[in-house]
């Protein structure tokens, strides 16, 4: 692989190489994708004060995640279907992940099942959990994830009824996929891809299947997934999950002052400021633009962690800026996979790490600790 300098060519690169339905499925928002490209396009607008004459010649990026060493405040964060960018995608990213010292959370929805990603790594990995209407399935999800010995449980709350996201519709992506000449070809013209999941057995939801009750087969599957959107759920849920699961707790999908007060009030650990990549509700605010209320209301009480368009370490160095303690990385890490497997996510972590070593010496700090918004021009 040529030299690959930043995560746009991983993007690039994973397009290539990776069928357009699946490609789509993770590089887009819902409706007019407006919130999706306001994530990513929010960041531009928050500028950074140059500093000189400090001695920045020992500078780290290395931190804690709920009590945890890091290598730098960054996260994997759950991706549904990271198995269908490349084979065993999960695996791969969570191999990565540990290599390199960060965490790496598990969908739900994932391809490769909790077993499968525990058997193939050796430090305890996050889980994120979706709320379904079937209550003891999701039971059983907590204690397979407690015994796989995940080490938080990242419970995300606005999946309560799925974003309409168009370019899925069009590409015919749904469980299982339209199988018609259009999906074909999109197969068909990424030979290598093919190639590599005909070596894999993991091929549908490994969460679900065969343990979700009447779920064995594809068709039971689509069955059961589309009537599990659980628009009943209230915090009174949360409270029952936090109990069944008894660890560490990250609640994802806050977006406002008051919803970050009830995260702290039924005991969450974390929370994260995120508004799903912008896949549920567009039209609303940039994850970025949310952040500093959320921080100003909880910050103090609960680590404050933020999701949503980074693309590089200097999106990760403004989120700290606005006090967020950590950050997690979606859709760049699963360019990465679908650029080049395991090595891609590692080049994709280490790239965020190096911009962000670089713009910290750049601006005269050399601690995570260090940074806040004296490091930003304000308005």
């Amino acid at each position: 692989m040529t030299a690959i300098c930043e995560i746009k060519e991983l993007r690039q690169r994973a397009k290539k190489r990776v069928p357009r339905m699946f490609y789509d499925y993770a590089d887009s928002g819902a409706w007019t994708e407006s919130t999706y490209h306001a994530n990513e396009a929010a960041f531009g607008k928050i500028l950074l004060r140059q500093r000189v004459g400090v001695d920045i010649s020992e500078r780290s990026a290395a931190t804690e995640m709920l009590g945890k060493a890091v290598t730098m405040p960054v996260a994997l964060a759950p991706v549904g279907m990271a198995g269908m960018q490349q084979a065993d995608g999960e695996i791969k990213a969570a191999r990565a992940a540990e290599a390199f010292g960060v965490p790496f959370t598990l969908s739900t929805l994932s391809i490769c099942s909790i077993e499968d990603v525990a058997e193939h790594t050796t430090e305890p990995f996050w889980f994120q959990l979706y709320m379904m209407r079937d209550r003891e399935f999701c039971g059983q999800l907590i204690d397979r994830a407690k015994q796989a010995g995940c080490s938080a449980l990242v419970l995300t709350l606005d999946l309560q009824l799925l974003g309409q996201r168009h370019k899925d519709i069009h590409n015919g992506l749904g469980v299982p996929p339209k199988l018609g000449l259009k999906s074909f070809l999109q197969l068909a013209s990424r030979p290598l891809w093919c190639l590599k999941m005909a070596t894999t057995k993991r091929r549908t939801f490994g969460n679900i299947v065969g343990y979700a009750k009447g779920v064995d087969n594809l068709t039971s599957l689509a069955q059961w997934t589309a009537s599990q959107f659980d628009q009943t759920l209230s915090w009174q849920d949360v409270d029952w999950i936090r109990q069944r699961w008894g660890g560490k707790l990250i609640i994802k999908g806050i977006m406002e002052p008051d919803d970050a007060k009830m995260a702290v009030k039924v005991g969450a650990d974390a929370l994260v400021v995120s508004n799903h990549g912008g896949r549920q509700l567009d039209g609303a605010p940039s994850s970025i633009r949310a952040l500093p209320a959320i921080v100003d209301a909880v910050g103090q009480e609960v680590e404050v962690h933020f999701d949503g368009g980074i693309r590089s370490g200097q999106d990760v160095m403004k989120a700290l800026c606005l006090g967020a303690s950590a950050t997690y990385i979606g859709r760049a890490y699963i360019y990465g996979l679908g650029a080049a497997g395991e090595h891609g996510v590692t080049l994709a972590l280490d790239i965020i790490k190096k911009e962000l070593e670089t713009t910290m010496g750049l601006c005269g700090e050399t601690k995570v600790a260090q940074l806040g918004t004296h490091n930003l021009y304000s308005d």
